[in-house]
């Protein structure tokens, strides 16, 4: 008998890969169940994802074009799958796979390609540390959906909820974040601001874990740097009128300027790849703001990426999941209980 063959699957975002892509990029985004979801929305979500991506498109692509005219999510995601493959291979038969949510490979196609792999097991693996249904339950919804539709259902899945307190996660940023205040002139007054997208309240209030997650992260971090430095968790991305988690990155950067601060040291805590979100809102809009303001030394950490320690916090939390591997707590957790409680239309 062989030995048992193993398929990961890492849920991603996804990206345009050409400024061509960014206006179906946005069309896909804004059909999605989880992100767009009222009464009857079943009914408006189409239109409504159509006028927003098309009044969007435009203003979105001179950003992307700012930053090399694609996004270069896939290209680090696949340098991820290929670091942790390589780590995976030492101890099991594991193949990793991509599943983009928004742009191509997109879930449809990794489901089928899965299945023709003919696996004993199938692990998800979102790349969202901190779970939340817009994220990783996006993901997984759609997975489920898309395993219906190829007759994958039968063979044995497990999910990793979530790995923001993973120690190994945890050590990656501490070395990012030690490598980046090293590069910066006056080390021990910078003040370093922890940032991460942001969710609207409502999400929050209906029981969503992903704002617990994050300040859990950013104490563990904290913690196992012993920087002295003053701190700030901050939110971007908010889109919309609705209230958001704050504060806001760029409300904090405008007070931190004008209070007399000078060096700022921003940590991308819940991005593992480099996206819009690091490349253009943080190191181009921000930076600008920061100079306006008055902050003369600012500086974006660097994703985590492929870094080695990272890799292997996901393959510990693949290893944990396997059927020989050890059994984690069979209870649902947060996260799957509130997807399972919203469901998707």
């Amino acid at each position: 008998m062989g030995a048992r063959r193993t398929a990961v699957v890492l849920f991603q975002l996804g990206g345009p890969d050409s400024l061509e892509a960014v206006g179906p990029f946005l069309f896909n985004l804004f059909m999605d169940p989880d992100i767009i979801n009222f009464p009857l929305a079943r009914l408006a979500r189409k239109p409504l994802a159509r006028y927003i991506s098309k009044r969007r498109s435009k203003y979105v692509a001179q950003h992307y074009s700012e930053i090399g005219g694609k996004s270069p999510i896939l290209d680090l995601t696949m340098a991820q799958a290929k670091a942790l493959e390589k780590e995976l291979k030492a101890g099991m038969d594991a193949q990793v796979f991509v599943a983009m949510r928004y742009w191509h490979p997109l879930t449809d196609t990794v489901a089928e390609e899965v299945k023709k792999g003919g696996f004993d097991e199938i692990i998800l693996l979102p790349l969202y540390p901190q779970c939340s249904i817009t994220t990783s339950g996006s993901s997984l919804n759609e997975w489920h959906r898309q395993c219906s539709r190829v007759g994958l259902t039968g063979v044995p899945q497990r999910l990793v909820h979530h790995y923001y307190d993973n120690p190994k996660y945890i050590e990656a940023i501490v070395d990012r974040v030690n490598a980046s205040l090293l590069r910066l002139e006056d080390t021990a007054s910078t003040h370093i601001l922890f940032s991460a997208h942001g969710l609207p309240l409502s999400v929050i209030k209906r029981g969503d874990p992903y704002q617990r997650h994050i300040e859990e992260t950013v104490r563990l971090v904290r913690e196992r740097g012993g920087w002295k430095n003053p701190a700030t968790l901050c939110y971007q991305s908010k889109v919309g009128p609705a209230k958001w988690l704050e504060p806001s990155l760029h409300e904090t950067i405008h007070e931190l300027g004008t209070s007399g601060v000078k060096g700022v040291l921003v940590v991308p805590i819940a991005f593992v790849t480099e996206h819009i979100e690091t490349l253009h809102e943080i190191n181009i809009e921000e930076r600008e703001e920061a100079e306006k303001s008055g902050i003369t030394n600012f500086s974006l950490m660097p994703a985590l990426n492929d870094h080695p320690r990272f890799i292997e916090a996901l393959a510990d939390e693949v290893i944990k999941r396997t059927t020989d591997g050890e059994r984690p707590d069979d209870r649902l957790c947060v996260c799957r209980a509130v997807m399972k409680k919203w469901g998707a239309n």
